[in-house]
């Protein structure tokens, strides 16, 4: 009986292995984070402020956390076999309570259940469900265990803090100093995660399938990437909507070169580079490490980068576009420039952080451009809005077309080693589905 149970457990929680592939139920647990990204826009984009666009991005680094909690997750065990499905179904179901609680997650909003309590305890729900596994895995080593226990109290002081950020600061008669402590403590409660992740979650980054991670990490930049072209088409005053007139269509055109650009810049060799990285660095902990900086840590600004540019053209375009608006738009001003072009420049600068840390190569086409977006930034300011995206896009592809061109032969051995492994990957596929099926 006791050899029976111990299979039957070995059969529920299947370790992953290192040729794995992201699975088709890790793709479905996705979708909920396609959501998310729409709502964290709609947090700044009714009411846009600074204190709104650091509010989104403090959602959006939690969001994040429990994405990469997925991620992990799938990466040490077989998410679509035993009973991991099943956790997964749950702690799906929690993160869309969560993210329907964006909008009400710093402040309440009247009927209904209170917003900031729903958004901590599902936030708590969905870390405790991954950390549950993370445990079950961690038993039988003592030293893995005790690492994981201290694991498991962060997201304990994180969801504490949250309710905190929610229930005290609405007390305060000082409207200014409850907006601080507000942000002070969800801050606090990111740094939470994020630190002490750092100092102890070595084993939180064991990296059993380098092909799996990099895979994983690379669909989330896609899912933001089509945040964006949602976000262009389905604004609050959407593009689709409007008679197809010249600015509309140099509104869609522009929107759609830019997104594209900043696929190119990190799909064309990057995200190849750096998989074939991983996969080379095979001591456990400078795996860990690789995987927690350049993927969790350096991929986060990434996404927050393509956020902060889909919820630039949310509205922008379509506004510049209409006809009851001048032509070319009203001036874009400090706000949204700050929101379009910082988000394109953080993107650019993250994704050369990420070359420089893995491939030791620095994007010095893409630093010049970054560093002209920031420079023209305050006069697109005062430009119409169509003109102000006129100028990022030719920025962008300017200097992807530099970075693509300065080929030294890094570029072209890489894709060619990219290509010779789907091959060998594609015959080796082959040959058993001969012999098998």
């Amino acid at each position: 009986m006791a050899n029976g149970g111990g299979s039957r457990w070995a059969r529920a929680v299947q370790p992953g292995a290192p040729g794995s592939r992201t699975t088709r139920l890790e793709l479905f647990y996705d979708l909920v984070f396609v959501f998310a990204f729409l709502n964290v826009t709609s947090l700044t984009v009714e009411h846009p402020s600074w204190g709104n666009l650091f509010r989104a991005l403090l959602v959006l680094a939690l969001l994040w956390w429990c994405w990469t909690g997925f991620a992990g997750l799938g990466n040490m065990v077989r998410a679509d076999q035993g009973v991991l499905p099943v956790v997964g179904f749950v702690t799906v179901a929690s993160a869309f309570l969560l993210v329907l609680s964006i909008p009400g997650a710093f402040v309440d909003q009247p009927g209904g259940l209170n917003g900031p309590i729903v958004f901590a305890v599902c936030y708590f729900l969905v870390r405790a469900a991954q950390l549950t596994i993370f445990g079950w895995l961690a038993r039988s080593d003592p030293a893995a265990f005790r690492r994981w226990l201290l694991l498991a109290a962060l997201p304990v002081v994180a969801t504490a803090l949250l309710l905190t950020a929610g229930q005290v600061p609405p007390r305060l008669d000082d409207r200014t100093l409850a907006v601080g402590l507000q942000l002070g403590l969800w801050s606090a409660a990111v740094l939470v995660e994020y630190v002490a992740g750092v100092a102890l979650g070595s084993s939180y980054w064991a990296v059993i399938s380098a092909g799996h991670w990099a895979e994983r990490h690379a669909l989330m930049i896609l899912i933001a990437l089509g945040e964006s072209i949602i976000a262009l088409g389905l604004g609050a005053k959407s593009i689709s909507a409007l008679p197809l007139t010249g600015p509309v269509i140099v509104a869609a055109v522009l929107g759609v070169a830019i997104a594209a650009v900043l696929w190119w810049a990190y799909f064309d060799t990057l995200a190849l580079g750096m998989e074939q990285t991983l996969h080379r660095t095979r001591q456990p902990g400078a795996r860990a490490r690789l995987a927690r900086n350049a993927y969790t840590y350096l991929h986060m600004p990434m996404i927050a980068g393509i956020i902060f540019f889909a919820l630039g053209v949310k509205d922008m375009l379509a506004e510049a576009a209409s006809p009851a608006t001048p032509a070319w738009g009203e001036p874009l001003g400090l706000f949204w420039v700050t929101v379009l072009y910082g988000g394109v420049a953080l993107y650019l600068v993250s994704l050369t952080a990420c070359a420089l840390l893995v491939l030791r190569s620095v994007r010095w086409p893409l630093l010049v451009t970054v560093s002209a977006i920031v420079l023209v930034a305050p006069a697109a300011a005062r430009v119409p809005e169509l003109l102000a995206v006129v100028v990022l896009a030719v920025l962008c592809i300017v200097g992807t077309v530099v970075e693509t061109r300065r080929e030294d032969g890094r570029r072209r051995r890489i894709r060619q080693l990219a290509l010779d492994e789907q091959v060998a990957t594609e015959e080796a596929q082959s040959r058993w589905r001969r012999q098998h099926l």
